[in-house]
């Protein structure tokens, strides 16, 4: 399958041989390879992590009970509460001397979630790095602009890694100074940019506040991740860059980056990569797995890490698992598209903000940015939808958009919402992982 976009062309999927043996499996070898893993990642679990040993053991079950996958579900599952009770180091699988990295979540709602990664699991994100970013369109020898942040978030140097382990060349951006950004993109012509797409979009409006044409630049393929983002805005980036968007999923707690990837010839949701990952969809108020195909929420298994093994770990992100499409082997996953901690519950409703982003985008005369707050009026919640117009947006058309967008919402979501249209360039830009929702609501009752 050929995909085009303007000028920009992709040709056929990459040949076999320049797959990795894992991706060439058949579902039968792939299940063979899974459960061998599994099991010898419970039993490092059970033997070397003392809070798994407890969890197992007060669930009544020994990893010598996994005989087949289907026996996983008798495990107990893993939450961010867990890491976060055995902060800093209570997770570790290995002895100190044999990490060589660490990273940790912002921990912005409390103790940060830490990481650990061995040489051996370095070398196997690298892996699955690079892979991703060669199902994404990416080749040996491309420039790739990085504008993931560095440090102790995973984005910037697990895209890094794996950048260099396929071969292409990396400009080590990071986010921010936004400018700069623009400069280096005309100066070093890369080829691929990886970050999140609320930020590009912030890069995309420095381009036109230049006077340069982002669709004249040399970006072909953008690698976006790090944040929910739908169809509407894959178009949004394309059009106006004129290049192929792609997804790319994971979570620090499982690995960082790269735990999936959508293939650029197919763009039609991310494929995981078993042969390390083992996914579930669960039940989020029962704990249930369902069968593919339902959606639920997603849960991943650690096949092969070392320094810290998480068994069941639930992402809280909201998805189904489909059979492989590019990757016929791997499963893949929807877009995530919603998180249980993202569901807005607005006067018994319940409300995404990915779906006013979906509204927003297909509005004439509105912008891509736009910030939620919820407030309290009387005894009941009010939520405010505030959008930026577009530069060319006439004065006269912003109230009827706003009504668009609030009937719109009523309609497809059931909730009543405020919808306020604002000058451009007035509302926070985001430089990585975007914030949408700002809960401002009274407590004092509670």
């Amino acid at each position: 399958m050929t995909t085009t976009t303007g000028h920009r062309r992709l040709g056929e999927a990459p040949e076999p041989a320049t797959l990795d043996p894992a991706e060439r499996l058949s579902v039968d070898e792939l299940r063979t390879l899974q459960l061998e893993r599994l099991r010898a990642t419970l039993r490092h679990a059970y033997q070397d992590v003392p809070h798994y040993r407890r969890a197992f053991d007060e669930a009544g079950v020994h990893p010598d009970d996994c005989r087949e996958l289907a026996d996983l579900a008798r495990f107990p599952t893993t939450s961010k509460a867990d890491l976060r009770e055995n902060y800093p180091f209570g997770m570790f699988g290995v002895p100190q001397e044999q990490v060589r990295r660490v990273h940790a979540s912002s921990g912005t709602t409390g103790k940060p979630t830490v990481v650990g990664y061995t040489q051996g699991d370095l070398d196997t994100w690298a892996t699955v790095m690079a892979r991703s970013i060669r199902a994404a369109g990416g080749r040996p020898g491309d420039r790739l602009h990085n504008a993931y942040g560095y440090g102790l978030f995973t984005g910037g140097l697990g895209a890094h890694y794996g950048a260099e382990k396929l071969g292409c060349t990396v400009v080590p951006v990071s986010g921010g100074m936004t400018p700069r950004q623009v400069q280096l993109i005309t100066d070093f012509a890369p080829r691929v940019i990886m970050v999140t797409p609320s930020y590009l979009l912030t890069v995309v409006d420095e381009f036109e506040k230049q006077g340069i044409d982002p669709r004249s630049s040399s970006l072909e393929i953008g690698i976006f991740g790090a944040e929910p983002w739908t169809e509407q805005m894959r178009r949004e980036l394309e059009d106006r860059l004129d290049i192929h968007a792609v997804d790319i999923y994971g979570l620090s707690e499982v690995m960082g980056p790269g735990v999936a990837q959508e293939c650029v010839e197919t763009k039609d949701g991310l494929h995981v990569w078993e042969d390390h990952f083992y996914p579930e969809i669960i039940d989020p108020l029962t704990g249930e797995v369902l069968p593919d195909g339902e959606q639920g929420e997603l849960v991943f298994t650690s096949l092969t890490k070392e320094a810290t093994p998480v068994i069941r770990y639930r992402t809280r992100d909201l998805t189904r698992l489909l059979p492989g499409t590019a990757r016929p082997g791997m499963r893949r996953i929807e877009r995530i598209t919603g998180r249980t901690d993202d569901m807005i519950i607005l006067r018994g409703v319940n409300l995404f903000p990915t779906q006013i982003e979906e509204i927003v985008l297909r509005t004439p005369g509105l912008s891509p940015h736009f910030a939620l707050e919820l407030t309290t009026r009387g005894r009941l919640d009010h939520l405010t939808c505030r959008i930026e117009a577009r530069p060319d947006c006439p004065p006269e058309r912003r109230e009827a958009a706003a009504a668009e967008v609030a009937t719109a919402v009523k309609d497809t979501v059931g909730a009543s919402i405020e919808v306020l249209v604002v000058d451009p360039e007035t509302l926070a830009r985001s430089v990585g992982k975007l914030k949408r929702l700002h809960d401002n609501r009274d407590r004092a009752g509670e």
